[in-house]
């Protein structure tokens, strides 16, 4: 990682100095300043560029695996909250900083309205969802609300031994608002905890009346190995009963660069990791994950019970990943050592115990120790070095250039009239001919244009087809849907058919929730990979008969400067590949790329 930073760092100042080298030159009188301007516009998106980047790094699992203890012995401190039960509410994103602060990011009243106003659909309130629309700001509707849930049956509220997800959501609201109210407003807010404050975010990660006031959290830490510039996030259980939480870490998974998946060695590899890992198959992401066994002492009585369940783990996940890569310690092992002094006498007591049975203590160092090899490889030869590369080979060739451009101006105005009008034929003899193989470039890439888009718009229209697409499938779950109508019927003699109905509804609403989170969401973005790529390999194919040409114009240009005794261009530096990557291109260009997940938004008319 301090590789990295220096080489970033260097890059960042020959950068500035470049800059500076074009302003001197800009004020050289008749100088041409349009090769100045692109050069000096292409060095500015660098910079900032250089200085952005992010990668990020997603730790997923099934809850209770101890992801949010993992998390804390990277950055050697309690400071994601961890203990029993389903904590992690939100993803939490967690990056290296110079103080303590959490900074949480609220949704607007709009915003709440209108997720209770969803959850509302068919809810048996009586006529208080009809009679105006609810204002989580006004006193009257929460208390109507609130009177509202109380008056509900147990059958309402708990469904097939689960509590009802719009019952948990409304019920959240409620139950969280009197400790936002202060903070929730027309408009989005943002809170800052920092220092001795910043304990204060820990309810708002592991609380769901609380999470769900909002839309994002960050957390910036003074302490561990991390650069700046990775981000952490601790996700909340793959297996969470909550829908809206798969998709939330579909959301982040699409921006990630590596995926650091967790297994508890108390439970092994569950039906629920196999399901969650065929999901993340399915979105073609296997390649950035890896797996951590995190290691439970007290569940073993020797290392070759270790080994026997490590090896059936492997063969296990052979079957999903072709070669996974696995790694095994304790997580809160290691987070006790990084914080020994501070223990409570409780887990001082524990951690001396753990030290005493030395080959597990030894087996849990070792592979921790591969661990951070492994990471710093993927972060830095895998992935930072590609994001500099792009940077570094556009600098190079805009040095050269510049070089060149110096040269060539130096050795035209060192001559007679003679001499330098001998000089600006051979170069406008050579311009004409590259313009025209520019303007030959242009029109093959327009008409590529032209052609890729009416490619995407046919794949787009077949892949989203109601017909014979993946809506048709969504549409065919639903008509295959089986409703056992007896088991809603004995709700209606004591508790109503608007009950009995709400009951079904919610039924079909889970599975069909489900069925987008686990299918639709996947193939989706599996299928925007896949055109991307079509994208990538389309443009690559147009321009490589053109390398060749771009190359003998060259090679002919050096041979006029050669004869004019005019300093060569230097054509080393050239990029050899000419796409780096649609998500490369989009930010070097502004776009943003917009999430890819969906959801359905339930209405009355259901």
């Amino acid at each position: 990682m301090n590789k990295y930073h220096i080489v970033k760092q260097k890059l960042l100042d020959i950068n500035k100095d470049a800059l500076s080298l074009f302003e001197s030159a800009a004020r050289i009188p008749g100088a041409n300043l349009k090769n100045l301007d692109s050069w000096e516009n292409t060095c500015r998106k660098i910079e900032s560029r250089i200085s952005d980047e992010i990668l990020r790094i997603a730790v997923v699992g099934p809850v209770k695996s101890g992801k949010s203890t993992f998390v804390n012995s990277l950055f050697k401190g309690d400071y994601v909250k961890r203990g029993a039960g389903i904590v992690t509410s939100i993803v939490t994103r967690i990056r290296k900083g110079s103080f303590l602060a959490a900074t949480l990011f609220f949704k607007s009243a709009k915003e709440i309205n209108d997720e209770i106003k969803r959850s509302m659909v068919l809810f048996p309130l009586g006529g208080f969802s009809e009679k105006h629309e609810f204002d989580i700001l006004k006193e009257e509707d929460r208390k109507e609300l609130a009177k509202a849930l109380d008056s509900l049956s147990r059958d309402i509220l708990i469904t097939k031994d689960t509590r009802n997800r719009d019952g948990v959501i409304l019920s959240s609201f409620l139950k969280g608002y009197d400790k936002v109210k202060d903070i929730i407003s027309d408009k989005r807010v943002v809170r800052r905890f920092e220092g001795d404050d910043f304990h204060l975010h820990k309810p708002f990660t592991g609380d769901d009346s609380l999470a769900i006031y909002l839309t994002d959290i960050e957390l910036t830490i003074n302490t561990g190995e991390f650069d700046k510039d990775i981000e952490i996030a601790d996700c909340q259980g793959s297996d969470s009963p909550n829908p809206h939480h798969l998709v939330m870490i579909q959301e982040y998974l699409l921006k990630t660069h590596l995926i650091v998946y967790v297994i508890s060695s108390r439970t092994g590899l569950r039906q629920a990791d196999i399901k969650f890992l065929s999901i993340i198959r399915k979105m073609g992401i296997l390649e950035n994950l890896i797996f951590l066994i995190n290691f439970d002492f007290g569940e073993h009585d020797t290392m070759d019970d270790v080994k026997n369940f490590l090896e059936k783990t492997g063969e296990e996940l052979g079957l999903i990943h072709e070669n996974p890569e696995i790694f095994t310690f304790s997580a809160l092992f290691n987070l006790f050592k990084s914080g020994e002094k501070e223990l409570s006498v409780k887990d001082s007591l524990r951690l001396a115990q753990w030290k005493g049975e030395k080959s597990f203590a030894d087996f849990s160092d070792n592979e921790t120790k591969r661990f951070q090899e492994e990471i710093n490889k993927k972060l830095t030869d895998e992935r930072y070095s590609l994001l500099l590369k792009n940077h570094m080979g556009r600098l190079d060739a805009i040095i050269r250039g510049f070089g060149h451009w110096v040269a060539l101006s130096r050795d035209i105005l060192t001559k007679d009239a003679f001499g330098a009008d001998e000089i600006t034929k051979g170069l406008g003899h050579h311009k004409k001919k590259m313009e025209r193989i520019k303007s030959m470039i242009k029109t093959t890439l327009d008409g590529g244009v032209r052609e890729i888009t009416g490619d995407l718009k046919s794949h787009a229209d077949r892949f989203f087809d109601t017909k014979s697409g993946l809506p048709a499938r969504l549409i065919k779950y639903l008509n295959d849907y089986s409703v056992d109508f007896n088991e809603y019927k004995n709700h209606i003699p004591e508790n109503g058919f608007s009950d009995a109905l709400y009951l079904m509804f919610q039924d079909v609403k889970k599975a069909v929730d489900a069925f987008m989170a686990e299918t639709v969401n996947p193939e989706v973005i599996n299928f925007l990979k896949e055109e991307e790529k079509k994208i990538k390999d389309h443009f690559e194919g147009i321009y490589r008969p053109y390398d060749s040409m771009v190359k003998d114009a060259i090679f002919e240009y050096n041979k006029t400067m050669k004869t004019l005794g005019i300093p060569l261009l230097d054509d080393k530096g050239r990029a050899n590949g000419f796409i780096s990557g649609l998500s490369e291109i989009a930010k070097s260009s502004g776009i943003e790329i917009q999430v890819a997940s969906a959801s359905i938004k339930y209405s009355q008319i259901i």
